[in-house]
């Protein structure tokens, strides 16, 4: 049988027919007698039924009806900052997610909730629960409060809202990189390692008047885009973890060993057993263990003698829901690949070359691709975990996507604070002028709510307008903050 839909116009119709086997209450058991049920409102926006009359206890109100899958959706859809429901007098709803008796509206007025499912006609019921439990399934992410109402806005008028937010997550992003960066100087200088020791940084600390002097030193440079792109690879399933082995190893780890042969297998091996990811060969049969995992188990037992700090094991880690070529072993190989190019390939000299020579917005975006893009080879193009070959190769460790965000998330935010720094204002202006317009491929889930709910087409193919929505949709829509955004101000008022 087919998954059951459910569509809010199906609710109507019975609430329209009074399809009940019984005598309605309230969630706080106030008996509810529907006189007139009232008339469909077709005007977007506003209650779902118009003067209706209904007597709920001993009184009778006149006013307006809502209808909403989940008691939930009175917060989610924005009626409790929408003035349109102050002339509320019921809320029905088929499933109370949300275990409320009642809701607010806009003007502080408490308004009683029926949950109409256990006074359905039997075979409606069974209908109903199946749709229920599909729609579950469905509401992975909850719609924008003003996805209803806001085409009252122009496409100009939300966009021009979207550039200055995207402007404003890249001022953030900035300010963090910054932060880490005076932190990183500030460990170095007094020598401490994250995170054997801990430390705490004090007033003198967040006082202290840096000069460009003072990040001077490479390797902090180098550290800070180490922790940062890890924490990019981990997605976010795994980011802290990635980001927290970033810290123990170091760059400075990592450097003693530049002038090895191979540098990528050493770091394959000190990135994967510091990760506690490399089976313990010593225990397993020597049938299940592949020359490529034996390789890493002994070269670790050399490297390990230098090694002095925190270790990890494989129950840190997340594999349960990841598609194969997210898990942490392809990332990590595609890691240690990127810190050859930082460590060895000199990839911080040829992004200030990158941008020194190239004016044009696409050809740069293009060039910085072609550093952070990185093809499968090796053991990791046949593996997604240890010692079982994959039915499949894969093509890359890091693709087109994961590149555009290593680059507009981190590699940005930091050239613009690092020209900035070191007086290369020109530079710093065709970082923000390549910010502005870059064209990223592939999308989130967030993007595309944020589009669809504002009618917005292809916008957040442009990068600004894409960290836009994201900051829109995580700093305003999912806190609540309607009435603070722009958009909201305008549709609910």
């Amino acid at each position: 049988m087919d998954k059951v839909v459910i569509n809010e116009k199906f609710l109507y119709e019975i609430w329209k027919n009074q399809e009940f086997e019984r005598v309605l209450v309230t969630e706080e058991n106030e008996p509810i007698t529907v006189i007139d049920c009232g008339t469909i409102n077709s005007v977007v926006g506003g209650p779902d039924f118009r003067n209706a009359r209904i007597k709920i206890g001993n009184i009778t109100f006149q006013g307006d009806v809502e209808i909403d899958l989940f008691h939930s959706d009175w917060k989610g859809h924005g009626h409790y900052i929408n003035k349109q429901y102050n002339k509320l007098i019921l809320h029905v709803v088929l499933n109370n997610d949300s275990k409320q008796h009642h809701v607010i509206t806009q003007n502080g007025r408490k308004v009683p909730s029926v949950l109409i499912e256990s006074f359905l006609k039997k075979d409606l019921r069974s209908e109903i629960q199946k749709a229920i439990l599909s729609e579950r399934e469905n509401r992975l992410n909850q719609k924008m409060p003003c996805h209803q109402i806001n085409s009252k806005l122009t496409k100009k008028e939300k966009l021009t809202h979207i550039f200055d937010l995207g402007f404003t997550r890249f001022r953030h992003k900035r300010e963090n990189v910054l932060l880490r960066l005076k932190e990183l100087t500030h460990l170095s200088e007094l020598n401490l390692k994250e995170p054997i020791i801990s430390y705490d940084l004090d007033e003198r600390f967040y006082n202290r008047k840096f000069s460009s002097k003072d990040f001077a030193n490479k390797q902090v440079w180098y550290q800070l885009i180490f922790e940062s792109i890890f924490e990019a690879l981990g997605y976010s399933n795994n980011k802290d973890i990635m980001r927290r082995l970033a810290e123990a190893v170091q760059v400075k780890f990592l450097s003693s060993f530049l002038q090895t042969d191979d540098f990528v297998s050493v770091t394959e091996s000190v990135l994967f057993n510091v990760a506690g990811l490399v089976p313990d060969v010593e225990k397993l049969p020597k049938s299940e263990v592949s020359d490529y995992t034996l390789k890493l188990f002994e070269q670790w037992k050399e490297l390990k003698q230098k090694y002095d700090g925190r270790t990890f094991h494989s129950t840190n880690w997340h594999f349960f829901r990841l598609r194969p070529q997210n898990f942490p072993t392809i990332r990590l190989a595609g890691g240690a690949r990127l810190l050859n190019k930082l460590l060895k390939e000199n990839m911080i000299e040829n992004i200030i070359t990158i941008f020194k020579k190239t004016n044009n917005p696409r050809r740069l975006s293009s060039d910085l691709r072609s550093i952070f893009l990185i093809k499968a080879s090796g053991y990791w193009k046949k593996h997604y975990v240890f010692d079982q070959p994959s039915e499949s190769e894969l093509k890359y460790f890091i693709g087109m996507s994961r590149a555009d965000e290593i680059i507009i998330n981190i590699i940005l935010p930091i050239m613009s604070i690092y020209f900035e720094i070191f007086n290369k204002h020109d530079l710093a202006k065709k970082v923000l002028k390549l910010y502005l317009n870059y064209y990223q491929v592939g999308e989130n889930s967030i993007v595309s709510e944020v589009t669809n709910s504002l009618q917005l087409d292809d916008a957040a193919k442009r990068t600004v307008y894409n960290q836009g929505m994201i900051e829109l949709y995580k700093e305003y829509c999912i806190k609540e903050k309607c009435l603070e955004c722009s958009i909201g101000q305008k549709v609910f008022n």
